[in-house]
């Protein structure tokens, strides 16, 4: 038990100290269904193969305005309501990483600092003075180099590549609520029917004591 203390301890002592050393820009999240598109293109390219999204189905994509042969080239083999798991099996996931990577349905709720924290640690890649690859906002990360931008050699290729990381960050934060659209425009016609039932209940209110008076 106290092993188990310590581990979880030492865990959000590095977590804690590898988030804080780096200023996280503040990340406008852009959520348009062409920015979710793109996203969702650029994470099956290079996080699909290892990275689930069990909470989100690929009826979502269909409901936000995605067209469904778009969809079609990324679910594959799996059905429209299917959920977007990954390419691997935990068991080859830990043959080959030794862990199951995290699936990313809720990464954004789930981190300190929500996208402006995934954005940073995906252009967070860089090379070290011996030639090995490390992050900016955990040094510790198992986690490959996914865009390759630690090798980006010249601006032109690196604001690509942060353009990639903004889509992916931006579906990533679409994924953590995909019904946040029709549950708030849900909750315009519930205050526009709460505010006529008001009106009603005031007026038989004003009716039922205009008669006592009398």
């Amino acid at each position: 038990m106290n092993k188990f203390i310590a581990s979880v301890m030492l865990y959000c002592t590095v977590f804690t100290v590898s988030a804080s050393e780096v200023k996280l820009e503040k990340f406008q999240v852009d959520t348009s269904v062409l920015a979710v598109e793109r996203g969702v293109d650029t994470f099956m390219e290079v996080c699909h193969g290892c990275h689930s999204l069990k909470y989100v189905f690929y009826r979502d994509l269909a409901a936000l305005g995605i067209s469904r042969d778009r969809i079609a080239e990324w679910r594959g083999d799996s059905t429209l309501e299917a959920a977007m798991t990954s390419l691997i099996s935990d068991e080859t996931a830990i043959l080959s990483f030794g862990a199951v990577p995290p699936d990313l349905s809720m990464m954004v709720a789930a981190r300190v600092g929500g996208n402006s924290y995934l954005y940073a640690y995906l252009t967070g890649y860089y090379l070290t003075s011996d030639g090995e690859i490390s992050n900016h906002v955990f040094p510790l990360t198992k986690m490959p180099d996914a865009l390759d931008i630690s090798s980006a050699s010249d601006s032109a290729r690196r604001s690509e590549l942060q353009g990639k990381a903004h889509d992916i960050v931006s579906f990533l934060s679409w994924a953590a609520d995909p019904h946040k659209a029709e549950r708030e425009r849900m909750g315009y016609y519930v205050i526009g029917y709460l505010i006529l039932l008001s009106v009603l209940l005031y007026n038989v209110k004003l009716e039922v004591w205009s008669r006592l008076k009398t």
